[in-house]
C-alpha cells in the first residue's frame, strides 16, 4: 500500500451506477481497438513509418492505456496489474507500462471505515479497540489500513475494505466478461487465436480472492510458517478474532522501507547483507516452499533495525504446483545442456507453449538465447533476470506462447526483486545467490548410485518402448496432416512413409546399442562390486535388447528388399 493521495477520482465513492460504468468502460475499450487499428496504418505517422516511430507510438497508447485504468478505478488497477504478467498477449511496452500501475489513490473517510467494521463484527469500535487512528497510515484501490491497539495493549493495524467495493466488482466484471465474449467470437482477435473468455475468468478469480481478507490472512499465516524458523525473514501474524471477509488485523510491525537508502544507512544497516536476505527467501519460496509473495515491491517490504525483512501484503501470492517444480527443472536443465528441444518440450508440458505449434520458430528463438548463456558459466553470468525477461517477452508477444499466471508471476517477482538488489548493492548479482539452489537441484537430480543406475535403465526401456509403439502411429498422423495439407511442405505419401520407416526403425536401432552397451556395462561393475542379483538383472537385460536388435535388423533388411 501507499501513502494516501489527495487525488480525486470519479469512481472513489460507495455507490455506482450501470449505465455510467457500462459507457466509461466500452467507450475506454473501443478507443483501445481504434488505436490498434489507427496504429498499423502507415499513413499515421507524420514522421516515416519506421521501427522507432512505432516504438515511441505504442509506449504513448502504453502510458494512455495506464492513466485511463486508474481513472476507471480498483478492477481495471487490478485487472491492469495482472495484465502486466501477459507478455504473450501485449507488446513489451504495454506490459512496462502497466507493471507501474500502482495503488496511488485516495483514502475514503474514516466514518466510512467504522461503519464497515462495526457491521462487520456488530459491535462498536470502542468495544474492539482501546485506540483506533483515524488517519490511515496507507490506503489502496481495495482498501486502507490504520494503526490500532487492541484491550490488551498488544499494538496492531487493521486494513479496512473500501465500501461498495464488492458491488463495484460485480458491475465491471459482468461489463468485462461481455468485451471477452465480443474478442472471443471476433474473426481477427479471437477465433483461431486467444481465449479471452478463459482469460476473464482466471482474473475474475483472482480479483474475487484478492478482496477476501480470510484469505489474505490464511496465505499469511502460510507464508509465517513457512519462515518460522528463519533469522532473516519477520511476518506479522493475524489476529483472527479481529478478522473478517472486509476487516483484516494484522501485529504491527514498523520497518525501514526497503527502497529508503538514507534511512538504511543511518540505522546502520548493511544494505549489501539485506540485498542477499531478500534474494535468498524468493529461493526458498520458489525452490523449497513452492509459495511465494507475486507482488514484492518496495512498499511490501521493509527492514527491521536488526537486519531482518518483512513482507507485508498477501492478497496476492503465487502458488506452484506439484509437478511443476520437476518441469521447471527439466527446463533449468535444458539450458544448462544446451538442448533447445528439452526446453521446447519442458515449456509444453508447463502449458507456456501451444500443443502443436510449430516448433521451428519457436527453436530458433530459444537457441538465440542460449547463445547468450553459452559465453560464461553459470555463476559469472553477467545479465540480469530484468534483461532476460525482456529477451523472454519480445520472444512471447504475437509467437505461440501463453505464458500461466504462476510463470509470470516468477518473472515479475524475481525481475522486481534484482531491481531492489541492485538498489541495495549496485555490485549485486542474483546468480551468486542462485548459485547455491542450482547446484542442490542440480545434485539432487543427476546423482546415483549402482541400484539407481539400473533403475534408470529400466526406466528408459520403458521410455523406449513407449516409443517404439507411439512413433508409428505418430508418424501415420503426419501422414495424415500431410494428407489434409495442413503441413506446409506436401511429398509422395508412398516415399515419404518408407524412409520414414527407415528413420524410425533405424533411431529405435540406435537406442537400443546405446543401451545394450549401457547394460553390458553396468552388468560387470555390479558383479565386480559383488552384487551379484542386481549383475544378473543386468544381463538378462543384456539379452532382451540383443534380441530386440536382432528384429531391429531383419526388419530393415526387409525395407532393402523391398526397395531393390
Amino acid at each position: 500500500m501507499t501513502p494516501p493521495t489527495t487525488i480525486s477520482y470519479r469512481w472513489s465513492r460507495e455507490n455506482y451506477s450501470r449505465l455510467q460504468r457500462l459507457l466509461d468502460i466500452w467507450s475506454f475499450f473501443l478507443r483501445l481497438l481504434f488505436y490498434r487499428w489507427l496504429d498499423e496504418k502507415p499513413w499515421s505517422y507524420r514522421q516515416g513509418d519506421t521501427e522507432q516511430s512505432r516504438t515511441l507510438r505504442r509506449i504513448e497508447r502504453a502510458v494512455w492505456t495506464r492513466e485511463t485504468m486508474l481513472e476507471l478505478g480498483p478492477t481495471f488497477i487490478k485487472v491492469g496489474q495482472l495484465f502486466s504478467t501477459r507478455a504473450d498477449l501485449f507488446p513489451k511496452e504495454y506490459v512496462d507500462e502497466l507493471s507501474k500501475l500502482q495503488d496511488e489513490v485516495p483514502a475514503f473517510p474514516y466514518q466510512m471505515a467504522v461503519q464497515t467494521i462495526e457491521s462487520e463484527f456488530g459491535r462498536p469500535l470502542p468495544e474492539l479497540f482501546q485506540f483506533f487512528d483515524p488517519t490511515p497510515i496507507a490506503a489502496a484501490s481495495l482498501g486502507q489500513v490504520h494503526r490500532a491497539q487492541l484491550h490488551s495493549g498488544e499494538e496492531i493495524v487493521v486494513k479496512v475494505q473500501r465500501p461498495g467495493l464488492e458491488k463495484l466488482f460485480k458491475i465491471d466484471l459482468h461489463i468485462l466478461r461481455g468485451i471477452a465474449q465480443y474478442l472471443q467470437n471476433h474473426p481477427r482477435y479471437g477465433k483461431g487465436g486467444r481465449e479471452w473468455v478463459p482469460i476473464y475468468d482466471e482474473c475474475a478469480r483472482i480479483l474475487f480472492l484478492e478482496i477476501d481478507y480470510l484469505n489474505e490472512g490464511s496465505n499469511a499465516d502460510t507464508f509465517r510458517r513457512n519462515f518460522r524458523d528463519s533469522t532473516e525473514i519477520c511476518v506479522p501474524k493475524v489476529y483472527w478474532r479481529h478478522s473478517s471477509p472486509k476487516v483484516l488485523t494484522l501485529e504491527y510491525l514498523p520497518g525501514i522501507k526497503i527502497s529508503n537508502y538514507e534511512a538504511l544507512e543511518a540505522a546502520g544497516l548493511d544494505r549489501q547483507a539485506l540485498a542477499r536476505i531478500g534474494a535468498r527467501s524468493y529461493l526458498q519460496q520458489l525452490l523449497n516452499d513452492g509459495f511465494f509473495h507475486a507482488d514484492p515491491h518496495p512498499g511490501n517490504i521493509a527492514a527491521r533495525p536488526d537486519g531482518m525483512l518483512i513482507f507485508y501484503d498477501f492478497g496476492m501470492m503465487g502458488h506452484i504446483q506439484p509437478g511443476t517444480k520437476e518441469k521447471l527443472m527439466d527446463t533449468f536443465l535444458g539450458v544448462a545442456q544446451q538442448d533447445a528441444d528439452k526446453i521446447i518440450d519442458s515449456l509444453t508440458d508447463l502449458g507456456a507453449i501451444k500443443p502443436g505449434a510449430d516448433r521451428v520458430p519457436i527453436r530458433r528463438s530459444i537457441e538465440f538465447m542460449l547463445k547468450n548463456f553459452a559465453d560464461k558459466p553459470f555463476e559469472s553470468q553477467s545479465f540480469s533476470f530484468a534483461e532476460i525477461t525482456d529477451d523472454i517477452y519480445e520472444m512471447a508477444y504475437d509467437q505461440p506462447f501463453r505464458f500461466p499466471a504462476t510463470f509470470t508471476f516468477v518473472l515479475r517477482a524475481v525481475s522486481t526483486l534484482e531491481g531492489l538488489g541492485k538498489g541495495l548493492d549496485p555490485t549485486f548479482n542474483f546468480m551468486d545467490v542462485a548459485q547455491p539452489f542450482a547446484d542442490q537441484l542440480l545434485t539432487n537430480n543427476s546423482g546415483f548410485g549402482a541400484r539407481e543406475l539400473f533403475n534408470q535403465l529400466g526406466q528408459q526401456v520403458g521410455q523406449v518402448g513407449s516409443l517404439a509403439v507411439n512413433l508409428p502411429r505418430r508418424i501415420e498422423q503426419t501422414l495424415d496432416r500431410a494428407d489434409r495439407g495442413e503441413l506446409r511442405l506436401r511429398v509422395k505419401a508412398a516415399e515419404t512413409d518408407r524412409l520414414l520407416r527407415r528413420l524410425n526403425l533405424g533411431i529405435i536401432g540406435l537406442i537400443y546399442s546405446v543401451l545394450f552397451v549401457g547394460a553390458l556395462i553396468s552388468s560387470v561393475v555390479l558383479y565386480t562390486g559383488s552384487r551379484s542379483l542386481e549383475a544378473f538383472l543386468a544381463l538378462a537385460l543384456v539379452g532382451v535388447l540383443s534380441v530386440a536388435l536382432g528384429r531391429i535388423m531383419l526388419k530393415l533388411q526387409r525395407i532393402e528388399s523391398d526397395v531393390t
